[in-house]
C-alpha cells in the first residue's frame, strides 16, 4: 500500500466504560449523540471482550495482541513494560506514521512517579496518568489546569466537581485536536486515552443534573447475589457486596470520603445505584461532546473520509451490578464486556452492528492489515478486516477469554480466568476449589450460577476442558526458533 492511500488512525480510549452505555446500542437512558453517529456511520460489535478486568493487563494486551499471561504484564503496579513485543504505536511509527500519546498509558506504575515509558513510537506526548495533582512534573495535564490559572488539587475537592472546560476529557480533546492540526499532512496515529468514566463518579455539576437518578435503569441485582457473592467473599475485588440501596462507595460525587456539613454527600440516597449510575452517564455524556469536537476538527479539515476512527474502553464497571461496584476478580459482563466501534467511511461498512464474539487483541491484527504490515506468529489476535469490510468469509471466533492473575494490591491474591463460547460462560477461581457456570441464553443476567449443579456436571467437565485447551493454545512458546537444538 502507498503512503498516500494509507488512513489516519483515530483510537479513543475510555477508562471503566461498560458495553451497555451507547444510546444507539440500546440504552435509552443515556445520552450519546457523537457516539451514536460513528456506530451509524462504522461496524459497532455488540460482544467485545476485553482479556483483563483491570487496566495495565487489558491495555498491554490490546495495545499488542497477546494476553497478559504470555506478556507476564499481569499486574497494576509494574515497574516497567518489557522490551517486547513491540506496542503497535511502534509498529505504526516504524511504517511513518507520526504517534500521538494523549492522556492515559498505564503500562506501568505511576505510584509516586510519572510511570517509565517503554520504546513506545510517540513523538507527540501529553500524558495524564489520573485527574489528580499527585506529580510534582511531568503531568501535562495538571500543568495544563495551571496555564489556565486554576490549581487541579483545589478543584477536585470542589463538590461542584471539576468544570468541564477545565475537565481531563476537556483536555484530551483540546490536544488531539492540536495534534491532528499540526500533522494534517501526515500520516497520523492518535492514541486518546480518557480516564472517565472511571471513579470517583464526580462529573461536573452541570452534567451530572443531566440526569435523575430516579429515572435510571437498576442494576441488574437479586437478594441471591449477596448470598452468591459471599461464597466469593475470599477472591480479590474493591468492593464488598451490598444492597443497591446502599453501595460499599465512598460517594459517588466526591473523590474523598463524605465531609460533614456537604449536605449532597450526607444526603438519603448519595451512596445508592441509582446516584452512582446517575454520575457514571454523566461523565460519559461529557466524553461525548468532546467525542463530537474531535470529529467536528476531522471534518474542518477534510480529514473524515480517510480517518479509521476506533472507539473502545480497557474494561467495564460492575455500577451496582450483583450488589458490587468497581472491579476486581469477576467476569460478569458489565465488567468485562465494552464499547468497540470502528469507523472508516472510505472503505468499511456503516450500519452494521455484529454479534461475533470479539476479544481487543484483535485490534492490533486490523490495524496491520489496514496499514499492510504482516502480523507476526506470536499474535493471538484475529484481524476484524473482513467483517468491517465485508469483503470475503468473516473470521469468526469460536471463544473469548479472559484472565486475572494478582492484578490489583489486594490480599488474596487471586488468579482466575473466564472462558466464553457465546452461548455459555465459565470461570474458574484457581486453588480455591470455586468457579461460575452461566447459561448465557437462558440467563443473560448471569444470576443462576450452574458451577455445583448436578445436572450440569457433563457440562462444566466440557467447558473446563475446552478453557483449558484455549489456554494452552495461546500461551506464547517464547522467541523465534533457530534451529533444532
Amino acid at each position: 500500500m502507498r503512503e498516500a492511500d494509507l488512513p489516519n488512525i483515530l483510537w479513543i480510549c475510555t477508562d471503566q466504560q461498560r458495553y451497555d452505555t451507547i444510546a444507539a446500542l440500546g440504552n435509552s437512558f443515556v445520552s450519546t449523540p457523537n457516539i451514536d453517529s460513528l456506530a451509524r456511520q462504522g461496524v459497532a460489535f455488540e460482544r467485545a471482550y476485553c482479556q483483563s478486568p483491570i487496566c495495565t493487563p487489558s491495555r498491554a494486551s490490546f495495545l499488542t495482541g497477546m494476553y497478559p499471561s504470555s506478556l507476564r504484564v499481569n499486574r497494576n503496579g509494574n515497574p516497567r513494560f518489557p522490551d517486547f513485543p513491540p506496542l503497535i504505536s511502534r509498529r505504526l511509527a516504524d511504517r511513518g506514521y507520526v504517534c500521538g500519546l494523549i492522556g492515559k498509558l498505564h503500562l506501568a506504575s505511576a505510584y509516586g512517579r510519572i510511570e517509565e515509558r517503554a520504546d513506545d513510537g510517540y513523538s507527540f506526548w501529553n500524558y495524564s496518568h489520573a485527574p489528580r495533582d499527585d506529580w510534582e512534573k511531568g503531568h501535562d495535564y495538571a500543568e495544563w489546569v495551571r496555564s489556565k490559572g486554576f490549581n487541579l488539587g483545589e478543584l477536585t475537592r470542589d463538590p461542584a466537581g471539576v468544570p468541564a472546560e477545565l475537565h481531563q476529557t476537556t483536555w484530551c480533546a483540546e490536544k488531539t485536536i492540536e495534534f491532528i492540526e499540526e500533522n494534517r499532512d501526515r500520516n497520523w496515529f492518535a492514541s486518546v486515552n480518557i480516564y472517565d468514566p472511571h471513579p470517583p463518579f464526580n462529573p461536573p455539576r452541570v452534567y451530572r443534573e443531566l440526569f435523575d437518578p430516579a429515572q435510571v435503569q437498576p442494576p441488574l441485582f437479586r437478594e441471591s447475589d449477596l448470598e452468591q457473592q459471599k461464597k466469593l467473599e475470599r477472591i480479590d475485588f474493591q468492593s464488598a457486596a451490598r444492597h443497591p440501596d446502599d453501595l460499599d462507595i465512598k460517594s459517588p460525587i466526591l473523590p474523598q470520603s463524605p465531609t460533614p456539613g456537604l449536605a449532597e454527600a450526607d444526603s438519603p440516597g448519595a451512596r445508592d445505584a441509582g446516584a452512582l449510575i446517575a454520575a457514571y452517564y454523566a461523565m460519559i455524556k461529557l466524553i461525548d461532546d468532546q467525542l463530537g469536537r474531535i470529529m467536528g476538527a476531522l471534518d474542518a479539515l477534510d480529514l473524515r473520509q480517510n480517518t479509521v476512527v476506533i472507539f473502545t474502553s480497557d474494561h467495564g464497571e460492575m455500577l451496582g451490578d450483583h450488589g458490587l461496584i468497581l472491579k476486581g476478580c469477576r467476569f460478569y459482563e458489565g465488567l468485562v464486556r465494552v464499547p468497540l466501534i470502528w469507523s472508516w467511511p472510505r472503505r468499511f461498512l456503516s450500519h452494521l452492528r455484529s454479534d461475533a464474539l470479539v476479544e481487543l487483541t484483535d485490534i492490533v491484527p486490523t490495524l496491520l492489515d489496514i496499514v499492510d504490515l504482516p502480523a507476526p506468529d506470536y499474535l493471538v489476535g484475529t484481524s476484524l478486516l473482513s467483517i468491517l469490510t465485508g469483503e470475503g468469509p468473516p473470521q469468526r471466533r469460536e471463544y473469548v477469554r479472559c484472565e486475572y492473575i494478582d492484578a490489583l494490591d489486594l490480599p488474596d491474591h487471586s488468579r482466575a480466568t473466564m472462558y466464553c463460547d457465546g452461548a455459555y460462560k465459565i470461570v474458574h477461581y484457581h486453588s480455591l476449589g470455586a468457579g461460575e457456570l452461566y447459561d448465557l441464553a437462558e440467563d443473560p443476567g448471569e444470576f443462576h450460577n450452574l458451577w455445583d449443579l448436578e445436572s450440569a456436571a457433563d457440562l462444566r467437565a466440557d467447558l473446563t476442558q475446552r478453557a483449558f485447551d484455549a489456554t494452552m493454545a495461546t500461551l506464547y512458546p517464547g522467541l523465534e526458533r533457530r534451529g533444532p537444538m
